[in-house]
């Protein structure tokens, strides 16, 4: 990124107020997977849990990303007891899982958040019979057209299809939630990229083991 400014913080719950973050812990997180979070942090009680979101589309220049969430760390440190970065490798090589270490913080395992939603040993089992799968998750689902269909340039050069996915057979939609308008809206996309569809409901894989393992700082009066 270098030369480019840091996108900003898109703040999804607050996060100020020093007096009540000490049994908080903040999670840096894709905004991609901002509904999941919070879907899971309802679902299981986890107020301990903040959230605080980059901008989704980092994923189009992954070279980025591992400053970004860097940046993050640095501002919100010293509010926090624990930082845990729910990002995969995402593309990064290698230096996301290594900014982390250096920073001292966890991250999601994983190489993308294909493989945690499927489960990192399931997609690493499945991985030699599913290379020509092209995988889509709830949120790339509904958004197709902002996440895959213009940025790869299709919108202005369908011709370009066949160059991108000839040699993809099949999209696989991983499902997170059972919701039969995003099926259908899945399905259309297979059909735009001239794709097989799959359909497989995943919810919220590895994901979730990897937020209840966060427990709740110790409280320090």
């Amino acid at each position: 990124m270098s030369g480019a400014a840091l996108p900003s913080l898109q703040p999804v719950q607050d996060v100020s107020g020093h007096a009540r973050l000490a049994d908080k812990i903040l999670l840096i997180a894709c905004g991609a997977l901002a509904r999941e979070i919070l879907d899971l942090k309802e679902a299981n009680g986890w107020a301990h849990l903040d959230l605080q979101c980059l901008p989704a589309n980092l994923h189009l220049w992954p070279d980025r990303i591992t400053e970004a969430v860097a940046a993050a760390v640095q501002q919100y440190r010293a509010d926090y007891a624990q930082i845990f970065v729910v990002y995969a490798d995402c593309g990064t090589g290698g230096q996301l899982a290594s900014k982390c270490a250096e920073l001292g913080v966890g991250m999601v395992e994983g190489p993308h958040c294909y493989s945690f939603f499927e489960g990192n040993q399931t997609f690493a089992a499945r991985a030699e019979d599913e290379f020509t799968a092209f995988y889509l998750t709830d949120f790339l689902v509904r958004q197709f057209d902002a996440f895959v269909w213009k940025p790869m340039g299709l919108d202005r050069h369908p011709e370009l299809r066949d160059m991108i996915f000839g040699n993809y057979e099949k999209l696989v939609y991983q499902a997170q939630t059972e919701d039969a308008a995003l099926d259908a809206k899945a399905r259309e996309c297979a059909a735009r990229l001239g794709l097989a569809y799959e359909r497989r409901f995943t919810g919220y894989g590895d994901l979730r083991g990897a937020l209840a393992a966060l427990a709740p700082p110790h409280h320090i009066p």
